[in-house]
């Protein structure tokens, strides 16, 4: 009882546990659920992430600019054999499998054959330069953004791609190109196999 109004006190024994309303053991229940159902939403709407192209699939067409402000589609090449080289003129195995690309695009140019070079992580500057220094003669772009190298599946340079006359992708060397890569991929797209 208190002094002051002579009601009983409810005395509370140590250690017993303090019991919460029915609306927390309610609240405590449903959160989990809720928090799963949100994720499982935000999972189903976010946008697929864009499918990487594989040796056996159509080539991604691409539009981007040349270094020297020229367009540049790959869609245009169709009919033609086409090699895409994403490249860096910093990047070692770029430098020393380059030199097997110009003699390739010379020595198939009666064949119709293409060669693009797609810049990845370097600058305009770097790649135009490295360009005239190495003698090659077909168009460079770069890819502001990644998002072709990101259609292509590209981690790093180099890697190269072998696009046949349909505009199917034959082959495929991740790393740097040696001569029997380079021989093995140009059999395909000039049908030489």
């Amino acid at each position: 009882m208190t002094a002051t109004t002579g009601k009983p006190v409810a005395s509370r024994v140590a250690g017993a546990p303090t019991r919460l309303p029915r609306s927390w053991y309610v609240a405590a229940a449903i959160t989990p659920l809720v928090l799963l159902a949100a994720w499982g939403l935000i999972l189903v709407a976010r946008p697929a992430a864009p499918r990487v192209a594989q040796v056996g699939d159509p080539a991604p067409n691409f539009v981007l600019t040349d270094l020297d402000g020229n367009g540049l589609r790959l869609e245009d090449l169709r009919g033609r054999p086409v090699i895409v080289n994403f490249w860096a003129s910093w990047c070692d195995p770029c430098i020393e499998e380059f030199p097997l690309l110009v003699d390739a695009s010379a020595a198939h140019r009666d064949d119709g054959l293409a060669v693009i070079g797609i810049v990845n992580g370097d600058s305009a500057a770097a790649a135009r330069e490295f360009m005239v220094r190495m003698g090659a003669s077909w168009p460079a772009a770069l890819d502001p953004g990644h998002a072709v190298a990101t259609r292509f599946g590209i981690i790093g340079p180099p890697d190269t791609f072998f696009i046949d006359r349909r505009g199917v992708i034959v082959g495929r060397r991740i790393g740097q190109l040696s001569a029997a890569d380079l021989e093995g991929g140009l059999a395909k797209i000039l049908g030489k196999e």
